[in-house]
C-alpha cells in the first residue's frame, strides 16, 4: 500500500521540522564516555528502557577528544514550592547526578536518577547521605513532556489523523483508498474476531471503539519502540497500568446484575462456600485481571528491548574474543532476526491485551439465564 502524496508530505514535513529545528549537541560529563565495557553496556540498556526528559539519539567523540551527545530536548514542567516552573531539558546538559543546577520560577532544580528535585533555600549543591539519597532537596510534582508522553501524544495525533480520514472516505465511497486500505481490514478484524465473539452480537458495538483504540494504540507504540528513536512507552509500568485501569473501569461500571450476583453470591453452590468464592471473585476482578493485563504487556515489551540491545552489544562485549568484524557480524545477524520476531510480538501483545479486555467486558455484560 502507498501513502497519498498529501499524507507523505505532511509526515515528511513534521519529522523534518522536528529533528532539524530542535537537534542539539552538548558536552557530556567528564566521567562519561563511550559504551565499551560490559558494565557500561548494562547501565546503558537500563537507561534506555526507562523514561527520560529528553531524547538521546547517539553520542560521538569529536576531533578534540570531547564526548558529544546528540538528541533534542523536551519541555520540563514542574510544580515547586513557589508555583509552576517551566524550562527545556537541555539546561541540565544531560546531567543525571545532581551536579547541574537550573534556576527557574524563583527556585533551583537538579536532575537525579531521572527525577527532578528542588533544592532547599540557600543550597548550592546536593548533599547525600550514606545511601546516596538527597538530604537537602525534595521531589516536585512533575508534569513534564517526557519521551513517553511525547510518544503518546504523537501516536494519538496520528491515530486521530488516520481514522478521521478513513471515516470521511466512507461518506463518499464504499472502498477506502490510500492508507485507509491498510486500516480497514485491521478494523474489521478487531470487530469481527475480537469484539463480536467475546462480547456478543447485542453489545459489541458499544465497546468496539474502545477496543479499536487500545489495539492500535498499543500496536503502533510497540512498532515505534523498534525504531532507533528509543521509544519504550508500552514498557513503562505506569502506561500499562493506566490501560489496564481503563479496562477495569469499563467492565466494573458496565457489569449487569447477573455479573455482580455471580461474583458476590455465586448461585448453585453451598451457602457456606459462597463468601469464600465472593472474596476470590472480587480479588480476581479488581486485582488479578488488571494485574495480568498490565504485567504481561510491560514484561514482554521491556524484555524484548533488553534482548535486542543485549544482542547489539555483542559487538562490544565479544570484540576481544572473536574480533571486531566477527563480533559486529554476529551482532547484526542475531539482532536482525530477533527484531523480526519483535515485529510479530508487537502485534501479538496488542492482540492479547485487546482480546483479554474484550473477554473481561463480555463476562461482565453477558446475560445469564438460570432457567
Amino acid at each position: 500500500m502507498k501513502f497519498s502524496h498529501r499524507s507523505h508530505l505532511v509526515f515528511t514535513t513534521f519529522f523534518a521540522v522536528l529533528f532539524s529545528a530542535t537537534l542539539w549537541a552538548s558536552d557530556e560529563e567528564k566521567h562519561e564516555g563511550a559504551v565499551n565495557k560490559p558494565e557500561h553496556v548494562a547501565a546503558y540498556i537500563q537507561h534506555h528502557i526507562k523514561d527520560a526528559h529528553d531524547f538521546h539519539l547517539y553520542s560521538y567523540t569529536d576531533t578534540h577528544g570531547e564526548r558529544k551527545h546528540v538528541g533534542f530536548p523536551l519541555p520540563v514542567i514542574v510544580w515547586s514550592s513557589k508555583g509552576l516552573a517551566t524550562f527545556m531539558s537541555s539546561k541540565f546538559h544531560h546531567d543525571d547526578d545532581g551536579k547541574v543546577i537550573v534556576e527557574a520560577g524563583g527556585t533551583r532544580f537538579v536532575k537525579l536518577h531521572s527525577k527532578i528535585y528542588e533544592l532547599e533555600a540557600g543550597a548550592d549543591t546536593v548533599a547525600f547521605d550514606e545511601t546516596h539519597h538527597a538530604t537537602n532537596a525534595h521531589k516536585v510534582l512533575d508534569f513534564s513532556i517526557t519521551k513517553s508522553v511525547f510518544g503518546i501524544l504523537l501516536v494519538g495525533l496520528l491515530m486521530f489523523f488516520w481514522f478521521s480520514r478513513l471515516a470521511r472516505q466512507y461518506k463518499s465511497r464504499k472502498v477506502p483508498k490510500g492508507f485507509g486500505r491498510v486500516l480497514e481490514p485491521l478494523v474489521l478484524y478487531v470487530r469481527d474476531e475480537i469484539a463480536k465473539p467475546n462480547i456478543g452480537e447485542k453489545r459489541y458495538r458499544e465497546f468496539t471503539g474502545y477496543l479499536l483504540t487500545v489495539f492500535f494504540f498499543i500496536w503502533i507504540l510497540n512498532l515505534l519502540g523498534l525504531t532507533p528513536l528509543g521509544f519504550n512507552v508500552t514498557g513503562q509500568l505506569a502506561v500499562t497500568a493506566a490501560l489496564a485501569i481503563f479496562t477495569l473501569i469499563i467492565y466494573t461500571f458496565k457489569g449487569n446484575k447477573g455479573y455482580w450476583g455471580h461474583m458476590l453470591w455465586m448461585p448453585g453452590v453451598p451457602v457456606l462456600i459462597r463468601p469464600v468464592l465472593a472474596i476470590i471473585e472480587v480479588a480476581g476482578a479488581f486485582l488479578i485481571k488488571p494485574f495480568s493485563l498490565l504485567v504481561r504487556l510491560f514484561a514482554n515489551i521491556s524484555a524484548g528491548h533488553i534482548v535486542v540491545m543485549s544482542l547489539i552489544a555483542i559487538m562490544v562485549t565479544m570484540k576481544a574474543e572473536i574480533g571486531a568484524v566477527g563480533a559486529t557480524a554476529l551482532s547484526f545477524i542475531l539482532s536482525f532476526f530477533i527484531t523480526l520476531i519483535e515485529v510479530l510480538v508487537a502485534f501479538l501483545q496488542a492482540y492479547i491485551f485487546t482480546m483479554l479486555s474484550a473477554l473481561f467486558i463480555g463476562m461482565a455484560v453477558e446475560e445469564h439465564d438460570h432457567h
